[in-house]
């Protein structure tokens, strides 16, 4: 595998033009049998519900009733599943330019991500309506955990939690899209490069961004620095959110950092795999593949207020001092409810 690189989010080189809009991969797109004897109609009471005799006991509509819808609901399931794997096999379903795939995002990945989610991690979102119902806006979070599956929680609090059912797109290494299995999946849950080129365009659309400026040393550092914050860059994030007039919502996540407690890095062996640092942990590599198994920590995603950015001029995006202050002051309030979150949680697991 070829050395890892991280792709500079201030990094404004032109990757090549795209066009704009989605695309489409490929693809086209009885009576009952009346019997013998009929009988004849009953008037009154006895038509509606008939006596039951002295050994018989009324049998009850409701289950009868309840049988049947759901019944009608299997058929519908079934119907909309085959519907679905059709259109799958024939190619008879709709990409952005970016690769995201919302019919298989909503149906099949956050179905697979939900239960992890929900029974595993029992995450809990608090202000989540603070994320704008509309419009661009860049969601800031920390990052930790040795394997970024925060990430993928927050993508998953955002898309079940928020009121006007938005979905986050969010900003990976170079890394990520060169693993052969994991680049299809992050194409297909919406994710692209963390680069400034892809980023404003996304804003441009309206779409929800995420990113984690501290990137492989915020994921990567040792259990023993857990909950502190690492440099977030040179402030490319900033910069951006300010072109687009885009609000910056700052984002805590707690629980991540004690799903893989990283206690020693190989620098040797990552070197030879091309990773940016490979963890030790007390159970990885010693219990092998039972070692990557993530402890069942308790999470909670806050989401903070925005920090509004379209009252600024449009030169302020290339304004050094505004951009290093904006900076401090997501990076401060991120840090600030790390805290406070930590005060409050009873327990690790719990």
């Amino acid at each position: 595998m070829a050395d890892a690189k991280v792709i500079p989010f201030d990094d404004d080189r032109s990757r090549g033009s795209r066009g704009a809009g989605s695309r489409r991969r490929g693809g086209p797109a009885e009576s009952a049998p009346a019997g013998d004897v009929q009988p004849l109609p009953v008037r009154g009471a006895a038509a509606q519900d008939p006596a039951p005799g002295p050994d018989e006991s009324p049998e009850p509509r409701s289950a009868v009733g309840d049988g049947g819808d759901r019944d009608e609901g299997l058929e519908r399931r079934l119907a909309a599943g085959l519907s679905f794997l059709r259109r799958r096999l024939t190619g008879d379903y709709e990409v952005d330019d970016f690769g995201y795939d919302a019919e298989l995002t909503d149906q099949v990945l956050m179905s697979l991500l939900r239960p992890v989610y929900e029974k595993y991690f029992r995450v809990e979102v608090k202000g989540v309506e603070n994320i704008p119902a509309e419009g661009g806006a860049l969601i800031v979070a920390n990052h930790s955990g040795t394997l970024p599956l925060d990430g993928l929680m927050m993508q998953v609090a955002v898309h079940d939690h928020h009121p006007a059912d938005r979905h986050l797109r969010l900003l990976a290494a170079d890394l990520v899209f060169v693993l052969p299995v994991v680049n299809e999946l992050a194409r297909k849950l919406g994710h692209t490069l963390a680069c400034a080129e892809d980023a404003e365009r996304l804003l441009a659309q309206g779409e929800l961004v995420g990113v984690m400026p501290e990137g492989f040393k915020g994921i990567g550092k040792p259990f023993g620095e857990r909950y502190k914050l690492q440099r977030f860059g040179r402030g490319g994030f900033v910069s951006t959110a300010l072109r687009q007039g885009a609000p910056i919502v700052p984002c805590s996540i707690v629980g991540a950092e004690e799903i893989y407690p990283m206690i020693g890095n190989s620098k040797t062996l990552a070197r030879l795999l091309g990773f940016p640092y490979f963890p030790l942990t007390p159970t990885f590599p010693w219990l092998g593949p039972l070692g990557a198994v993530p402890l069942p920590t308790k999470w909670t995603i806050q989401f903070g207020e925005p920090i509004p950015t379209d009252g600024y001029a449009p030169e302020a995006a290339e304004d050094p001092v505004l951009m290093f202050n904006l900076t401090d002051q997501v990076r401060e309030q991120i840090q600030h409810t790390l805290y406070k979150l930590l005060v409050q949680r009873r327990s690790v697991f719990f």
